[in-house]
């Protein structure tokens, strides 16, 4: 089975903000908005807007913004969803 059919969740890192990174936000659409998350991968691989600079968990925000531009939907929507993942997945 794959992850989503075990009832795993998918997260995605800064990488999804990179321009070649077109497989990856293809693949973001693709995941079940109840199964996604967001992370940093800090203090590695810092979001487009930031490369270069070390990586802190303050630039989820990226993540987010690139994950919801590539499903087409609102990050105000998408982050609430993945906040209710992520206390889900968690035990939060």
């Amino acid at each position: 089975p794959t992850a989503l059919g075990r009832g795993w969740y998918i997260s995605f890192a800064g990488n999804v903000t990179f321009p070649k990174a077109v497989d990856l936000r293809l693949a973001a659409t693709q995941v079940p908005a109840e199964r996604l998350l967001a992370e940093t991968d800090s203090p590695y691989l810092a979001p487009q807007p930031v490369r270069g600079k070390r990586n802190e968990p303050a630039y989820v925000v990226h993540t987010l913004a690139s994950l919801a531009q590539a499903r087409g939907e609102e990050s105000a929507e998408l982050e609430a969803q993945i906040e209710r993942n992520a206390a889900a997945c968690f035990g939060l």
